[in-house]
């Protein structure tokens, strides 16, 4: 790295000015990604002390007291933004690398990858509008009214086999009210494409979610379900493959089938749905919610999984959370 010619009474290396920024009290270091170097100045008494990060070997310019006289010409960009609850994603805790795509529902409106629904909604009862969805202070929140008006969204553009996971929580509902992950067939050929509900919270007290896999023409399913208090923040994740189909809770394997031949067989893509399932009774309808904190989508490269003996779905031991 080369630095413009500049006059100052002293030229330290990182480890010197590492040293002078203790003795002047102004803090441990953080050391910078390799390649950039930057100064954040902060006041110590009367006079200004110099808070570095450099990286190793990168020379910087100080005044004799340690007091910052010029910034490098490469400044440091901003530490890589970390999701909430990340630490606890499947993502992370099984490797599964950078996402290919992904939502952090930044902003106040949807980003133009997302299709929402506007029209009759689930079985032809009440309506899916865009009016429900909302996107504020970096959530999204899609509204179930008294009426079945709802919403759901489709993250288009999908891929054959893959990784989706989702940051999600629901406050108790009306039990007309479903609140879904799920990952459709992007030639919209259900049920012969598929359909893979990987969280389908069913119990409006939001304390058991399901998964059901949906396959073949005639609509066969397979089932689980897990315990879990999801009025709180959860992260919710599918792997998909070409010999399975596993779901993660806070990066825990719940459920899996290994049952290649009902696997879905096309491209699939992610939506985020409250689906309105009216009751035979008149009872007033409660106003329902579920908020979305981010989604990520990860790639699969298939001819790096290995053969796995065929066997039924099952559901994973400790599944309590």
């Amino acid at each position: 790295m080369r630095l413009p010619t500049c006059t100052t009474r002293r030229l330290t290396t990182v480890s010197g000015l590492l040293a002078m920024a203790l003795v002047a009290g102004a803090g441990p270091a953080v050391a910078a990604p390799p390649g950039c170097v930057g100064v954040q100045a902060a006041r110590d008494g009367g006079g200004t002390v110099g808070r570095l990060w450099a990286a190793l070997g990168v020379v910087v310019t100080v005044d004799a007291q340690g007091g910052a006289r010029r910034g490098p010409a490469a400044v440091c960009p901003p530490a890589p933004r970390r999701s909430n609850g990340e630490a606890t994603s499947a993502a992370v805790l099984h490797h599964w690398g950078e996402p290919t795509r992904a939502d952090e529902f930044d902003g106040t409106a949807l980003g133009p990858a997302w299709n929402v629904y506007d029209g009759p909604g689930h079985g032809g009862k009440g309506r899916r509008t865009p009016d429900a969805v909302g996107v504020r202070d970096g959530i999204l929140t899609i509204t179930g009214d008294p009426k079945g008006s709802t919403a759901g969204m489709e993250w288009g553009g999908g891929q054959r086999y893959g990784r989706w996971e989702g940051r999600v929580r629901a406050p108790a509902s009306d039990p007309t009210y479903n609140a879904l992950l799920l990952l459709w067939p992007d030639a919209e050929n259900f049920p012969v494409g598929g359909e893979i509900d990987f969280m389908e919270m069913m119990d409006h007290t939001r304390q058991k979610t399901n998964v059901f896999l949906h396959y073949g023409k005639s609509n066969k399913q397979v089932s689980g379900s897990v315990i879990a208090d999801a009025t709180q923040w959860h992260n919710w994740a599918v792997e998909w493959t070409p010999t399975h189909v596993a779901t993660f809770l806070d990066g825990k394997e719940w459920w899996r089938t290994e049952r290649a031949e009902i696997l879905p067989p096309g491209p699939m893509h992610l939506c985020i749905q409250l689906d309105w399932f009216p009751k035979s009774s008149r009872s007033r309808v409660q106003t329902s919610t579920m908020q979305v904190d981010w989604v990520k989508q990860y790639a699969v490269t298939p001819e790096k999984e290995g053969p796995v003996e065929q066997g039924p779905e099952k559901q994973v031991r400790g599944t309590r959370h």
